[in-house]
């Protein structure tokens, strides 16, 4: 398993690097890891994409699903039926963030053992980005600004709910996107201002890149609106089908 690894993910993405750094890049080591992101998320762009875009629409489905879930708790095969439903007509993959991981995880660690130990190799001489910034080292600047531009993407990531409607079920998935539009940047900041700043290069990128492609999902995506009850065939939802005319 490590040989696979090793063989087919981390010395193709080390080799990428090298090349960038040493045929584009201008021997710019930030530059390089830019680069090297952008040529990863643009390689894996279907998969992110079609990740995204489930989420998006996960995200605003949560009230109907909420409701079905409340509507046959006594009934977990009724409920099942109407969950698969609701998904098959928005043309819904639940589980596309799942695999999403699966795909994305070694590619992240091979990623992070490339910049935190072979950075320290005689191959890259040159270990600022620009000339300014000293990518061996801890910067909480770039801790910050990671953080930041992570809490725009959960903000619009996640839909606005109408707060004129007294409604228990959205007012409940509201507080708790709330609470992830927070953490997750949290997370980032204490993770980042511990790690050297190549680190934090390359996570900052990747989010940017995450972020320019969530808003352009969000203008494709339709609204969808929560009435109460979910009936299966509303008119109120294009789903995935709104998404095609839109596209198109």
């Amino acid at each position: 398993m490590i040989n696979l690894f090793n063989n087919f993910i981390y010395e193709p993405l080390l080799a990428v690097l090298v090349f960038i750094y040493q045929n584009i890049a201008f021997g710019d080591l930030g530059l390089s890891i830019i680069l090297l992101t952008i040529f990863v998320r643009v390689v894996l762009f279907p998969v992110f994409w079609k990740s995204a875009k489930d989420q998006a629409l996960m995200n605003r489905l949560q009230p109907h699903i909420k409701q079905i879930q409340l509507d046959h708790k006594d009934d977990r095969e009724e409920q099942a039926k109407k969950l698969m439903a609701l998904y098959k007509e928005h043309r819904l993959n639940p589980l596309s963030g799942f695999l999403l991981l699966l795909i994305q995880l070694p590619i992240l660690i091979a990623i992070y053992h490339i910049i935190l130990r072979d950075l320290t190799t005689d191959i890259f001489t040159n270990f600022y980005f620009l000339g300014l910034l000293d990518l061996g080292e801890k910067s909480l600047v770039l801790a910050v600004i990671a953080a930041a531009f992570q809490y725009l993407q959960g903000k619009i990531s996640f839909p606005r709910r109408n707060s004129s409607k007294k409604d228990d079920l959205s007012a409940s998935m509201a507080q708790m996107g709330r609470m992830m539009i927070i953490i997750g940047p949290a997370v980032t900041f204490f993770i980042l201002v511990n790690l050297p700043a190549a680190v934090g290069i390359y996570w900052t990128t990747s989010v940017l890149f995450s972020l320019g492609q969530q808003v352009i999902i969000n203008k494709k995506l339709p609204k969808i609106e929560h009435d109460g009850e979910y009936s299966g065939k509303n008119k109120k939802h294009a789903g995935a089908d709104g998404l095609q005319k839109n596209s198109g």
